[in-house]
């Protein structure tokens, strides 16, 4: 590149041959005096040297030559001053070469004006000087004058003692631009629009205007540390050669480079540069997406998520992070925080725990324990002032004044500081958790967070926490939870893999290994289909816990085509601060169709679907268990389903439309259907016929109801006569309520078919 030629830039001062009225002995402004006609200059035509040359007397102090044509000075470009001087008498001078730097106000103040002088030892003999000037701190230029120059006036100085005479020949000023560029590559260096990447210096305005100016070229930044104290956006494609630092509130937006490799190259600081970049994701309408490019990031603590993008409280934009892996590196910043508190709780006001002794320092975001205080119930806002927490979930017993315990995991991906996050998504990225840390926490109000194709990976306490609603819509797609809890024994878990309180949640192809729960959803319409979920251990007859716990009683929900391997379906009402049944619809609304059951080693009272009631008069209205397939091995089990009656039973008279048939049973003694096909076989004559249900109605439910009754070979009295009159029904008979009798009009024998039911 040569300004001189491509441009037809004129550079070139004229030799002093042609007159010396454009040769200041001052700054070379226009209007300072000029060597024409000078006692002290003269023209010398032919030196034996130089040929044509200017001879000159020193008699200032700092003796000036300038030539007085505005010399122009362009980004990017880097001009060399070249002269060569000789001592002719006298007192022996300094020489060096200097310049008048001038912009749209004059002059401009504060910049190096002369480069190295050099000073003259020998009469007669030539020494050659040169310099080179330019607005970029490169290596080798003498003057940097940076963007507010935009022109200079160039010569040399003669400092020193005075009275000595010196030939000056025909000064030169070239194009050497060249000399700094890389193999001709198209690119623009930030150093050439006055960077100076000292890491003090304000550089932002420079990386603007090289951003300005690349029109398609890349921008370059070299070696450095170059700070930026606002915003800065670069369009054009970037190589970071050096480093960035900024103040946290402000951001870097790389819109043709951006990735993650990029901001790592420019902070140089994997967890502050996916900070960065995230915060760009958020402020860039250009891009849906951050690729962390395979990168893996090690994460040294908590990433606050919103502190990241301080100007966003709330964001409802597509957005989506990708292609990566985070990972927790150990130290005390993962460290569980505990505060307990001593406060009151009263069902006229569910969500709120009232006067809170120390709430000023309990976590919004914490879990809450205490008794009557159902599972992943979490502090989802607190009022100081008034001592007042609000909780994610109503608590089933827990009126009066109790202590409270809350505990704030830490989380290695925390957007709890969002008030709303709606339509965020993870994709291909493994949160690395290495039993320090748990995984992800959600804002507090949001919808359609996603979770498709990662990993969540040894989380120390939860996989993906929801501490409100930031879950509505939640989409959780093809993801694995592994846990930290393998070698633990079920009963020692205490790892959650994800929870959910608000509604909608689909839970699609995921696999689960080892938690004590998979997943804990409070909300209802949820879809959970296709997933694989085993909390096995090696302990013989051992205890199982809840894979799948549904802890509202409406849950209107399918459970279908999963694989429950070595855990149960839990079904409660723990999060009804009034869980006795006043009004509504009870546990109701549920279908669990088609899905594999598989236990190994368990206790023989281990069940695949579990009620777990709270308060009195709950029952069972419109649940469907159809063609599911329930399997024991090394061991047989008593019932493929059972009433966890710990806190409440069921109201066996009020069951409705309870569908449970079609299943398989390999290893399970009561093979349980509703409505149940029993035959029954008197053989002796009576008029009253007991039948018993044999313990397959499910849950313990009660003969309510018999659909049909079929007889199977003639019925006859005692003397061999068949009769033909139909019997009537004597329903919910015996202690238990499973047996039915059949009332003739005289003493008979014979086999009938029946068909009975638990519900109405």
């Amino acid at each position: 590149m040569n300004k001189a030629i491509t441009e037809a830039l004129v550079l070139m001062p004229p030799a002093f041959a042609e007159g010396l009225d454009v040769w200041s002995s001052g700054n070379g402004t226009p209007g300072s005096d000029t060597y024409d006609g000078a006692v002290n200059a003269a023209l010398v035509a032919a030196d034996q040297d130089f040929g044509g040359c200017l001879e000159l007397q020193k008699t200032d102090i700092t003796q000036q030559l300038r030539y007085m044509g505005q010399t122009p000075l362009i980004p990017g470009c880097y001009l060399q001053i070249r002269v060569r001087v000789k001592a002719l008498s006298g007192a022996l001078p300094t020489v060096r070469i200097a310049g008048w730097p001038g912009g749209s106000g004059g002059h401009v103040a504060g910049l190096t004006e002369t480069a190295a002088a050099v000073t003259l030892t020998t009469y007669g003999q030539v020494v050659e000087l040169s310099a080179i000037v330019g607005t970029g701190a490169r290596g080798g230029v003498d003057m940097v004058w940076g963007m507010a120059a935009q022109y200079g006036y160039f010569g040399i100085d003669l400092t020193g003692a005075n009275g000595g005479v010196v030939r000056v020949d025909d000064i030169e000023i070239a194009d050497v631009t060249g000399v700094f560029l890389r193999d001709m590559l198209s690119q623009v260096d930030v150093r050439d629009y006055g960077a100076l990447g000292d890491g003090v210096s304000d550089d932002s305005a420079a990386f603007a205007a090289a951003d300005a100016d690349a029109d398609g070229r890349r921008v370059f930044v070299p070696a450095g540390s170059y700070f930026l104290a606002e915003s800065v956006t670069l369009d054009a494609e970037v190589a970071f050669e050096g480093t960035v630092t900024m103040p946290d509130d402000k951001m870097l937006l790389l819109t043709k480079s951006f990735d993650l490799p990029h901001y790592i190259a420019a902070f140089d600081d994997e967890e502050l540069a996916f900070k960065k970049a995230f915060q760009a994701l958020l402020n860039n309408a250009d891009h849906e997406s951050l690729d962390m490019g395979g990168r893996k990031v090690t994460v040294t603590g908590p990433i606050d998520m919103q502190a990241a993008v301080p100007n966003k409280s709330s964001y409802s934009t597509r957005r989506v992070v990708r292609n990566g892996q985070l990972e927790a590196s150990a130290g005390a910043a993962w460290d569980t925080d505990v505060v307990t508190s001593q406060a009151t709780y009263s069902v006229s006001d569910s969500k709120t725990l009232s006067n809170v002794t120390n709430v000023a320092n309990v976590p919004v975001g914490a879990l809450v324990g205490g008794t009557g205080v159902g599972r992943e119930v979490y502090v989802t806002d607190k009022r100081v002032g008034a001592q007042e927490i609000t909780l994610s979930r109503p608590l089933y017993d827990a009126v009066g004044t109790q202590n409270f315990t809350f505990r704030d995991f830490k989380y290695m991906l925390d957007f709890s500081g969002f008030s709303n996050l709606s339509k965020f998504a993870l994709s291909d990225v493994e949160v690395q958790c290495e039993g320090l840390c748990s995984g992800i926490r959600l804002a507090v109000t949001g919808t359609a967070f996603q979770l498709r194709d990662c990993f969540v990976s040894r989380p120390r306490d939860r996989g993906v926490t929801s501490i409100g609603t930031g879950c509505q819509g939640m989409l959780i797609d093809r993801c694995q939870f592994l846990s930290d809890e393998n070698a633990g024994d079920v009963a020692d878990r205490s790892s959650i893999a994800l929870n959910a309180n608000a509604n909608d949640v689909k839970l699609r192809n995921n696999r689960a290994e080892k938690f004590r729960h998979f997943a804990v959803l409070a909300g209802s319409n949820n879809v959970v289909t296709g997933n694989h979920f085993f909390q096995g251990d090696g302990v013989s007859g051992g205890v199982r816990t809840g894979g799948l716990v549904l802890t509202a009683s409406y849950s209107s929900s399918t459970i279908t085509s999963n694989y429950v391997d070595n855990c149960f379906i839990e079904w409660t009402n723990e999060h009804d601060s009034k869980p006795d049944f006043v009004s509504g619809f009870s546990f109701s609304a549920l279908s669990i169709a088609d899905n594999i059951f598989l236990s190994g080693d368990v206790a023989p009272w281990f069940s695949y679907v579990v009620i777990k009631p709270h308060g009195t008069g709950n029952f069972l209205n419109g649940v469907n268990v159809t063609g599911n397939m329930f399997r024991s091995i090394n061991g047989t089990i008593d019932r493929a389903e059972r009433v966890d009656t710990s806190f409440a039973d069921l109201d066996y008279a009020r069951f409705k439309n309870v569908t449970f048939a079609g299943n398989t049973y390999h290893a399970v003694t009561y093979q349980v259907m509703n409505p149940l096909r029993v035959r029954h076989s008197e053989g002796s004559a009576a008029a009253s016929w007991t039948i018993e249900a044999g313990g397959e109605l499910p849950f313990g439910g009660r003969a309510r109801g018999v659909d049909g009754i079929v007889t199977l070979d003639p019925v006859k009295t005692g003397g061999g006569a068949t009769v033909h009159d139909l019997p009537y029904v004597m329903l919910e008979q015996g202690s238990n309520g499973d047996k039915v009798k059949l009332v003739w009009s005289e003493a008979v024998k014979g086999e009938v078919a029946l068909s009975l039911r638990i519900d109405t």
